[in-house]
This record gives C-alpha cells, sequence and structure tokens, in this order.
C-alpha cells in the first residue's frame, strides 16, 4: 500500500527563489493529507502534481509562513467547484484567528470548511488502518506536531503449516488469518496463534513543524520511519536557534537517534544559507545513525514497510 510524500516547500521564514515556504502533501491510498500552507502552496501543489483533493490540513501554527496559502488555495479550490468538505486543525487557542483568515478577503469558501481545535494528545484524524496524532513542541507561539501513525498489520499466515495441520485450502485461511478459530472434519480445533505470526507494525511518519528539541516528539510514536524535523539552523547560529525557538541540524539528528528513526528529513531552512545545505547536512551525520536528507521542494519519498512483506 502506497505511502508517499511530497515536499512542497522547505524554506524558512523567508522563502528563496529554490524554496517555498512550509508545506508537505502526503497520500496514502485514495487519502490526501496537507501540512501546513505557506505562501505560494497552490502553485507548488500544481508544479509537482499533487493536485488539490486534500481532504484534511493540518496546520502546526499560525506563522505567515505556515498558514499564508491557505486563503489562495480555498479560492483556487473554489474556482474549480469543489463542493466536498475540508477540515483543517489548528492548536487550541487559535480558531478564530485561523476562522479569520479563511474569510480575509470577505469571501466564505463555497465548499464546508471545518476547524477543529487540538492540543497535545489528541488524535486529530481517524481513519481506516491510520490515525493522525498530535503533540505539543516548543515554539514562541501555540504550535503542535503530528505524527501520521498506521494500524499494526496482521501477522503472516503460515499456508504450509496450516496444511499441515489439515485445514482445507479455502475459506477456513481467511477465518484463521482474521483471527478466528475453525473446527476441522474430525473435530480438531486450530487457533489462529497456530498458524499466524505476530502482528507487524505499521509505517510511521512525524512532522514537528517549527520547534526547539523536545521530548514530546520522542514519545508521539515509537522508531518513525521518517522524521521531518525543523533544522533552521546549523551550528554557527545555535544561540540563535535557541533565542528563536527553532533547531540546528544537529539538534534535528540527536532527537532522531532518541527516537530511533530511520530516517531524518531536514527543514525549514534559514535562507540566510542562501541554499547551500552542506554544513546541515555533515553536522547532522556526524552524529546520525540513520539516513539524513535535506530535500529540495518537490522531492518525493516513498515510505516502505520496514520489514519485508
Amino acid at each position: 500500500m502506497p505511502l508517499r510524500v511530497t515536499f512542497l516547500g522547505t524554506a524558512g521564514a523567508v522563502p528563496t527563489t529554490e524554496r517555498n515556504p512550509s508545506g508537505l502533501y502526503v497520500a496514502r491510498e485514495g487519502d490526501e493529507l496537507l501540512f501546513d500552507a505557506g505562501e505560494g502552496t497552490q502553485r507548488q501543489m500544481m508544479r509537482f502534481g499533487t493536485g488539490f483533493s486534500i481532504s484534511n490540513l493540518f496546520v502546526t501554527h499560525l506563522h505567515g509562513d505556515h498558514v499564508l496559502g491557505i486563503p489562495g488555495l480555498l479560492q483556487t479550490m473554489a474556482f474549480n467547484e469543489r463542493d466536498a468538505p475540508l477540515t483543517i486543525h489548528t492548536p487550541q487557542g487559535t480558531r478564530q484567528s485561523l476562522r479569520n483568515l479563511v474569510t480575509a478577503l470577505d469571501n466564505s469558501p463555497s465548499f464546508p470548511v471545518h476547524i477543529n481545535e487540538i492540543g497535545g494528545g489528541d488524535v486529530a484524524y481517524r481513519a481506516d488502518e491510520y490515525e493522525v496524532r498530535v503533540f505539543n513542541t516548543d515554539h514562541d507561539t501555540r504550535s503542535v506536531g503530528y505524527a501520521l501513525v498506521e494500524d499494526d498489520r496482521k501477522g503472516r499466515f503460515d499456508r504450509e503449516h496450516a496444511e499441515e495441520l489439515g485445514v482445507p485450502v479455502g475459506p477456513k485461511f481467511s477465518r484463521l488469518h482474521n483471527g478466528e478459530a475453525v473446527e476441522l472434519e474430525d473435530g480438531t480445533v486450530v487457533d489462529p496463534e497456530q498458524v499466524v505470526g505476530e502482528p507487524r507494525p505499521g509505517r510511521t511518519i512525524v512532522y514537528t513543524g517549527d520547534t526547539r528539541p523536545t521530548v514530546e516528539t520522542l514519545e508521539v510514536a515509537d522508531e518513525p520511519d521518517l522524521l521531518i524535523h525543523d533544522a533552521t539552523f546549523a551550528d554557527d547560529r545555535a544561540e540563535r536557534a535557541a533565542k528563536t525557538a527553532h533547531s540546528t541540524a544537529r539538534q534535528a539528528a540527536e532527537i532522531a537517534n532518541r527516537a530511533g528513526a530511520d530516517r531524518l528529513a531536514l527543514v525549514h531552512l534559514s535562507s540566510r544559507y542562501a541554499g547551500h545545505v552542506d554544513d546541515h547536512l555533515e553536522q547532522a551525520r556526524e552524529i546520525a545513525d540513520h539516513e539524513v536528507i535535506a530535500p529540495d521542494d518537490g522531492d518525493v519519498l516513498e515510505i516502505p514497510f520496514s520489514n519485508a512483506e
């Protein structure tokens, strides 16, 4: 089952000619989700072919580089004659500010827009086979991060052993795989535990938005497949990072190590580095025990299952 991430915007507060402000598109099977929508997000969605069929928009905080793309995006959706509802999730205490942004042009959208206030520990969105969890972050405004966490998958079905036990090929295989005991013609009962392995973990993506390093990132999900973390500054501006409630690339790698992440994506890169991220990558990789990337706008990651099918 595909799980795909498209980086729409990887810049810090000030965009560059190569990097747009924050935006992250996630597609899972038929579901399409958007995390943050900085200025120009709708153009990035057109440019990189994601389309506009998102059902949920998850806002980390209401700084302009994370939300100024919302009015234009909603207007484009209306021009495209959208009638499906859109839910926007936003930190507690920001509902009215976000509502003001949605109606900033004195023109309410032509389709339903629901605003859902959320806080750390909440499940913002529950779908078939996965949920989007909320965790608190440490920024200089009301802010949260999000984790898309898939449900555990069924254990592997040992067909060979089932046949050895006398289970006939057919519907009883499915019943066993679904956790139901079956009775054979001779009265023998075969339990699922005899032919089905342990549940296998699903995939997890964690997105911090803007934040200092914080323990909440570690607690929201175990061993994420992909951690997308604020890495606004390199080591040369570590004091600036702390003062402005951001992280360095090295700090992001430390969090990824502690979280047991498979991959770390460094985002929200300050424009003062003029697109040169070699220092970010070098400093993060010095301590990382995982893969580290600094994605460009338009980069796409396919998230595989961590173990073989």
